[in-house]
């Protein structure tokens, strides 16, 4: 191996590393932030369940924030507002934040940090390790910030990737919590409390979404602001759907059993014939690979005797 593939395979090494870690530590601090975002609500509760005579409200704690990967959100906080801000946070960009649970101020400054650092990462590391000169070494200079900037790009998306599929398999198991709980008489904000509090373990990214979504109503939101995210940032029309059958029963009441149990039937059935369809292809893509591995093996077994045994006469003849 020469000193071109050897270089080439460290940049990539230590690109995918960085990458990893940083989407590690913008994992760990959407984790913190919303871990001390519920802190603060539920000290906010006891500040207001706890009064004294006079009307003024107990000492609470000071607010916390996330630790750990504290310098990444403080390096990117340096750049907000700015030219490379708006060059590396595109509104792609800030939607697969968004997908990702990460469109928060601590999240988008962790993510541009991550991107900087990989980037001269890389640029580092190629100016060391290659000697070439002249318009080589420009180009791999270019190529190696650009394979920088994008790793943690893709990423991202591979994960909001993953995100929207376990959305899409979570989905028909919500609507059932929701007809369940709808009929032993919860209203929807009762059954909404009840999915993001208690039965967050069989929906864990859904049932996160409407605890997020029920400590902004808590807050202050009205019902359709708090859902909105839950029903744009995933890109799931049956998800969208089910929604606005939500406001319009916390909005004008009603029974939506009936509803409810129609809409799963036809997302069942809708799932059902894409599966049908996936099936089908697969099934040539199959043939096709059949015809280029069992085909000559079984020809050759058959073939086979045939070919030995005039082969045998051949040479008795000579």
């Amino acid at each position: 191996m020469n000193a071109s593939a050897l270089f080439i395979a460290a940049l990539l090494l230590l690109a995918l590393g960085v990458g990893l870690l940083g989407v590690a530590g913008l994992w760990l601090s959407g984790q913190q932030q919303r871990t001390a975002a519920t802190l603060h609500s539920a000290l906010r509760n006891r500040d207001e369940a706890t009064r004294d005579p006079g009307g003024k409200p107990a000492p609470a704690l000071a607010e916390t924030g996330p630790r750990g990967w504290a310098w990444l959100a403080t390096l990117g906080e340096r750049f907000n507002g700015g030219r490379i801000e708006a060059a590396l946070l595109a509104p792609e960009d800030r939607l697969l934040l968004d997908q990702a649970g990460w469109h928060t101020r601590v999240g988008t400054a962790t993510f541009l940090a991550l991107r900087l650092l990989v980037a001269l990462a890389c640029l580092l590391l190629a100016a060391l390790f290659y000697d070439g000169d002249g318009l080589s070494r420009a180009v791999v200079l270019v190529g190696a910030l650009g394979v920088g900037v994008l790793l943690p790009k893709f990423a991202l998306r591979a994960w909001a990737t993953r995100l929207r599929r376990r959305v899409s398999a979570e989905l028909p198991l919500l609507i059932d919590l929701l007809r369940l709980l709808q009929g032993v008489g919860f209203s929807m904000d009762q059954s909404l409390q009840t999915l993001g509090d208690k039965l967050r373990s069989a929906i864990p990214v859904l049932g996160r979404e409407i605890q997020q979504a029920n400590i902004a109503y808590m807050h202050g939101r009205s019902r359709q602001q708090s859902l909105r995210r839950l029903a744009e940032s995933f890109g799931d029309e049956d998800l969208r759907s089910l929604v606005q059958l939500m406001l319009q029963v916390h909005e004008h009441g009603g029974a939506v059993q009936e509803p409810l149990r129609q809409f799963s039937v036809r997302l069942r059935e809708q799932r059902r014939s894409t599966l049908k369809e996936k099936v089908g292809k697969l099934s040539v893509k199959m043939t096709i690979v059949m015809m280029l591995t069992l085909l000559p093996a079984l020809m050759l077994v058959l073939s086979g005797p045939a070919i030995i045994a005039l082969a045998n006469a051949v040479n008795r003849l000579g």
